[in-house]
């Protein structure tokens, strides 16, 4: 059995992997390399300098780290506003740190710019993109799992690449209308799948 399929036994997200096993060090770095990125480069598109970001980034996820064993789920995507409240909290907390040091006005500015609505609505924006497209790449893992391999192939000629039916059923020498079938069969395993684990998260 492959790790894929053995992933599948159970919950398979990374949240949900961290909420069955909040101490597991390949999850924290997946979970870290994969919503990091996007805290990192919020920080960055709102005027912290890259050292700073790195510092407000590494912040977040002490934080997770050390909240994660008390934190619930509530199935109403409470840990996606959870990590939104603690990234700008660190970034609060960072900022007036620096500002007490004695870093300049710069940094008032910063933290200015952290509370307003765009700023707070961008962070938002950054976290759920990751979220969704975490999910798609996990009901994507899975639903390859449950079809033949030609199958995800037309699926994703057509609906990834953009080819047209004409040139992927060339490709795979099928039936133009078998590969809009595989298509279609794929799209709607796919919605299933996201709405199971977004029932899950």
């Amino acid at each position: 059995m492959t790790q894929l399929a053995r992933k599948s036994d159970t919950r398979i997200t990374l949240l949900g992997r961290l909420r069955a096993k909040p101490d597991d060090p390949d999850t924290w770095s997946e979970f870290v390399d994969w919503y990091g990125r996007n805290i990192h480069g919020w920080c960055r598109a709102w005027g912290l300098q890259e050292s700073d970001a790195q510092d407000v980034t590494q912040e977040v996820f002490l934080n997770l780290s050390v909240k994660m064993h008390r934190f619930c789920y509530d199935n109403k995507g409470s840990f996606r506003a959870w990590l939104k409240t603690l990234t700008r909290r660190a970034w609060q907390v960072y900022v007036t740190k620096q500002r007490k040091a004695g870093r300049g006005s710069g940094d008032e500015a910063a933290l200015e710019v952290l509370n307003e609505l765009k700023a707070r609505e961008d962070l938002t924006r950054r976290l759920e993109e990751a979220f969704d497209q975490e999910l798609l790449k996990e009901a994507s893992n899975l639903v390859q799992l449950r079809v033949e391999p030609r199958t995800w192939e037309a699926f994703q000629l057509l609906a990834v690449q953009g080819l047209s039916g004409a040139e992927a059923a060339q490709r795979l020498q099928m039936k133009v209308a078998t590969v809009f079938v595989a298509r279609s069969k794929v799209q709607r395993m796919l919605r299933e799948e996201l709405a199971r684990l977004e029932e899950q998260e």
